[in-house]
């Protein structure tokens, strides 16, 4: 392995922890036209509709999380017979800085970033979604001083699994396909592209739930924990 590219959310950092929670406080610290059970079972709903039911606006909106999470909270008040954008822009405000707060490096990020870089491996970040939100991580963390490249959807203009996202990210570090490794969460985003394109992928099941059933796609290495990586890396 001459190169590693490493994805951000749910990889080094715990992105989806705290949803439900900030979600619930955010509806809490304003006045409410209707039950906050209610709305919360709305919220529900729509944000599984929202990110699930249509990949072209999955990677539509994940470039403007803000803007995104207040079309849910419309959505959500319009289920409830309720049309005040302005309280559901409110909910959204508050609903992004508590998420902000919620998200946090896991405990073992920094030190395996560390150990990565005394072995002088070029190392990109590559993760999907806003340029304002992923500079913010990046720049609370102290992140940026681990990479060599650093390639968000949002300034690049496409996003993981465009083959195009992983080339960039290749050619910044100076490295062939095959030379490479992808670390992250993502079974399509994090394996299965990469592999597409001749990389060795490592996916990372922090829950322990193995591959789902029947899954095409096979990693070449499924660890627990990035502390996994600092060991020694097939290949």
């Amino acid at each position: 392995m001459k190169a590693l590219l490493v994805d951000l959310d749910d990889t080094l950092l715990a992105y989806s922890a705290g949803v439900d929670t900030s979600w619930a406080e955010a509806c809490g610290a304003v006045a409410l036209p209707m039950e906050t059970a209610m709305l919360l079972a709305a919220l529900t709903e729509t944000r599984k509709w929202f990110w699930s039911g249509d990949p072209e606006r999955h990677a539509r909106e994940r470039v403007n999380m803000l803007g995104a999470w207040t079309k849910i909270a419309v959505e959500a008040l319009a289920r409830c017979g309720c049309g005040d954008e302005a309280l559901a822009a409110a909910i959204a405000r508050d609903y992004a800085a508590r998420r902000r707060e919620a998200m946090q490096l896991y405990p073992e990020s920094r030190a395996v970033l560390e150990a990565l870089r005394t072995r002088d491996l070029p190392l990109a970040m590559v993760t999907n979604g806003d340029a304002l939100q992923q500079r913010d991580k990046i720049q609370r963390h102290d992140l940026a001083r681990y990479f060599d490249a650093i390639v968000i959807e949002g300034e690049f203009g496409a996003g993981k699994p465009e083959p195009a996202v992983y080339q960039h990210a290749l050619a910044a570090l100076g490295a062939h396909a095959h030379e490479a490794w992808m670390v992250g969460d993502h079974l399509e985003w994090d394996v299965a592209a990469p592999m597409r394109l001749g990389l060795s992928a490592v996916w990372i099941d922090r829950a322990g739930g193995g591959l789902p059933a029947g899954s095409a796609v096979v990693p070449h290495r499924v660890i627990r924990s990035l502390d996994e990586l600092t060991g020694p890396i097939p290949g």
